[in-house]
C-alpha cells in the first residue's frame, strides 16, 4: 500500500469510535492526554438522549476531515472559558484522569447545556496557531537563499489571521533571529535536528502579507476572540499567551483578511499583475486536510500553472505545514518556480510539534 492510499484510508475513516479513537489519540501523542479524555467520553455522549448526542450518532459520512470531535471540544472548553461551568477545570488540569469519570461528567454537561452545545457542531474547528509560524517562518529562510528575497506571502486557511501577522513576530529559531526584537509575539520553539535556518540576508523583506478564510474571526471582538480561545487545547497554557498576543497585536492593526474560498482567493491573487524583484509565495498551515479533495486539485493545478510561467525576477512559492495522518507527523514542505530545470520539486524542510513546542530542522 502506498503512503497516499494510507492516508487515504486514514481520512475517510467511517465507524464513529475509530474516528474518536484516531482523535485521541493524536491529542495524547502531542502532549494533550487532558483533552484526549474529554474526545475520548464523546462515545458516551453519543449513547445519551440529547440533541448533540443524537446528531453525533446520525452523523453522516464521518471523515477527519469533519473534526468532528475537535468541534464539540470547543464547546466544552468554551463552558469553562466563559465561566459558564468549570467542572472541566478539575479535568484539564489533570485532577481527574479516571476515564469514566470523565465520561459521565461530560455526558451531564450535555444533559445541562445541550442547547448551547449543538451549535459547535455546525463547522470546523479554528485553531490558527502562533506557534506554528515557527516552521513558516524558517521555510521562508530557507527559500531566501534560492529566490528573489522579497516576499509577498498570503495564507490559506487564515482563521483569525493569527499566522496573516507573521511579519510582526519576534522568532528565535535554533542560532537564527528574525523579526522586530520588541515584538509582544516571542517564537522560541526547541530547536531539533542538523543546524539552524539560514539567517535573513540583508535584503530580506515581507512586502505584502494577506489571508482568506471562509469564517474569519476577528480578534478585537471579545466574543470572537473567545470562541477561538476555545478550541485551543487547555493542556497547554502556552498557547493561551500566544493568542492573548495575536489579540493584542491585532487590535492595535488587524490582519489584511478576505471572506473568501480558498480556491477562489488562490486563483484571485495568481491572476493579480506582478512586478519584478519580489517573490509571490503561498503557505497554509493544518488546514489542507479540511478541504474538499476537488478545492485541493484545483488549487494546486493554479499554483503548477502560474509557476509554469515563472521566472528568475518573478518567482512562486508553495510553503505548507500540514499533518500525515498516516505518521501523525507534521511536516514543512516546500515547493517553488523560478524558471529552473527543478521547478516543483517537494523540498521537505522539518517535522515540527502540531502546536510549534519543538521543530526538527533537515533543510539542508
Amino acid at each position: 500500500m502506498t503512503d497516499t492510499e494510507r492516508t487515504s484510508d486514514v481520512m475517510q475513516i467511517e465507524e464513529f469510535d475509530a474516528a474518536i479513537a484516531w482523535q485521541a489519540d493524536h491529542a495524547e501523542i502531542n502532549h494533550a492526554p487532558c483533552t484526549a479524555r474529554v474526545i475520548r467520553a464523546l462515545a458516551k455522549v453519543r449513547e445519551t438522549d440529547t440533541a448533540t448526542g443524537r446528531r453525533m450518532a446520525s452523523w453522516e459520512g464521518l471523515t477527519l476531515k469533519d473534526a468532528m470531535p475537535l468541534r464539540i471540544a470547543g464547546g466544552f472548553h468554551h463552558l469553562l472559558l466563559s465561566g459558564e461551568d468549570e467542572r472541566l477545570a478539575r479535568v484539564y488540569s489533570g485532577q481527574i484522569v479516571d476515564q469514566g469519570q470523565v465520561d459521565a461528567l461530560v455526558c451531564e454537561l450535555v444533559e445541562t447545556y445541550d442547547t448551547q452545545l449543538l451549535p459547535w457542531l455546525d463547522g470546523p474547528p479554528q485553531t490558527n496557531e502562533a506557534g506554528r509560524s515557527a516552521s513558516i517562518m524558517a521555510g521562508l529562510l530557507w527559500l531566501a537563499q534560492r529566490v528573489v528575497p522579497r516576499f509577498e506571502l498570503f495564507e490559506l486557511g487564515a482563521s483569525a489571521g493569527v499566522n496573516t501577522m507573521l511579519d510582526r513576530y519576534h522568532f528565535q529559531l535554533g542560532e537564527t533571529a528574525v523579526g522586530p526584537a520588541d515584538s509582544p509575539m516571542r517564537i522560541e520553539p526547541e530547536w531539533r535536528g542538523e543546524g539552524s535556518p539560514p539567517a535573513p540576508p540583508a535584503d530580506f523583506e515581507i512586502v505584502d502579507i494577506r489571508g482568506c478564510d471562509v469564517a474569519p474571526i476577528d480578534l478585537s471582538d471579545p466574543a470572537s476572540a473567545l470562541r477561538l480561545k476555545s478550541y485551543v487545547w487547555p493542556d497547554a497554557p502556552g498557547r493561551m499567551a500566544r493568542i492573548d498576543a495575536a489579540i493584542e497585536l491585532a487590535r492595535a492593526d488587524p490582519p489584511d483578511l478576505v471572506r473568501m474560498d480558498a480556491g477562489e482567493f488562490t486563483t484571485a491573487i495568481l491572476e493579480w499583475p506582478r512586478k519584478g524583484g519580489a517573490t509571490r509565495a503561498m503557505f497554509h498551515s493544518i488546514m489542507w486536510q479540511y478541504m474538499p479533495a476537488a478545492t485541493q486539485q484545483a488549487i494546486t493545478a493554479a499554483m503548477e500553472a502560474a509557476g509554469a510561467a515563472a521566472t528568475p525576477d518573478r518567482p512562486l512559492a508553495w510553503i505548507s505545514l500540514e499533518t500525515d495522518p498516516a505518521t501523525f507527523r507534521h511536516e514543512l514542505k516546500v515547493r517553488y518556480w523560478n524558471g529552473s530545470d527543478r521547478d516543483g520539486e517537494t523540498h521537505l524542510l522539518s517535522h515540527a510539534h502540531p502546536h510549534g513546542a519543538w521543530v526538527e530542522w533537515a533543510g539542508r
